[in-house]
């Protein structure tokens, strides 16, 4: 892990810029879901770690939080984003300040692109829809959507309408642990959101080549050989290649990221071997960032 400033002064800040926000917006968004006033929003008070094609955010800091079960008002949000943007904009400014540089040069506007991005995906997750009758498979839809963006769905609610034939939908949201969530079920691994999606990806890729690979039994059997047979020998080639302070699980998602790209190009499945052969070669790169 890494805090802001290792990330904000390095030469690829312009590059995961996008992906530190994102991951900053959305773990505020998981605060405020669980009912959590943070009350010192801040980028200091997290820690940021790779993970998989994303960066991902921790919260350590909880001195001044407050927890409401209830949940937070409209006002409380917008309150702790407020907070953020003031924080955020004098944590830009140090760093600016420790730098040497003009204060016009710092990226003040930092915390505003977050509360952005924030607004942006809280709406997302409180959107209500209507249904017709014979459309009760895009509750399902919705459901893919955020599951797709690392969120648990804990309940669906449905309320009538003044049409008869239409009903409103809505979708209680719960932590953003949803494919670490099936990962820990199938394998009991343990790893954060966005490489237990990509470690999920290749578990997929293995049970499809498996007798039975759609049963439920047929899936625990084949995770248990999958993680025996494939994921942890491959680990551990990994972890002989990999310097010490590397973390061995991105780097597996590493790898299985350069394995597709290589079959990609090649129009062609190539195998775990030949794939780890260039991989190593090509100095074990990661994700290309956009």
């Amino acid at each position: 892990s890494f805090s802001y400033r290792e990330l904000l002064q390095g030469p690829g800040f312009g590059r995961r810029r996008n992906q530190m926000l994102d991951a900053f917006a959305a773990l505020l968004a998981e605060v405020h879901l669980l009912g959590l006033y943070w009350g010192d929003c801040s980028l200091s008070n997290v820690l940021y770690q790779y993970d998989a094609d994303a960066v991902a955010a921790t919260l350590v800091d909880t001195e001044t939080a407050e927890v409401h079960e209830e949940g937070l008002s409209h006002g409380q949000r917008e309150w702790d984003l407020e907070v953020m943007v003031t924080n955020v904009a004098g944590g830009m400014a140090d760093i600016a300040a420790r730098a040497g540089t003009e204060i016009d040069e710092a990226d003040l506007d930092l915390g505003e692109d977050i509360a952005d991005r924030y607004r942006g995906l809280w709406a997302e997750l409180h959107r209500e829809d209507s249904i017709g009758p014979n459309e009760r498979y895009r509750i399902t839809e919705r459901i893919r959507a955020l599951n797709e963006l690392g969120f648990e769905v804990d309940d669906v609610i449905l309320d009538a309408t003044g049409d008869s034939d239409v009903l409103r939908f809505k979708l209680r949201v719960g932590s953003r642990r949803y494919h670490r969530n099936r990962l820990q079920e199938l394998t009991g691994l343990w790893t954060s959101e966005k490489q237990a999606r990509t470690i999920l990806g290749d578990l997929q890729y293995f049970l499809t080549h498996q007798e039975d690979g759609d049963s439920a039994t047929g899936k625990a059997v084949g995770a248990v050989r999958w993680r025996v047979g494939v994921f942890e020998p491959w680990l551990d080639r990994i972890r002989e290649v990999s310097p010490g302070h590397v973390d061995p699980l991105q780097a597996y998602c590493d790898f299985l990221h350069h394995r597709f790209v290589l079959s990609r190009s090649a129009e062609l499945d190539i195998g775990n071997n030949a794939a780890f052969d260039d991989w190593v070669a090509q100095g074990r790169p990661g994700y290309d960032l956009e």
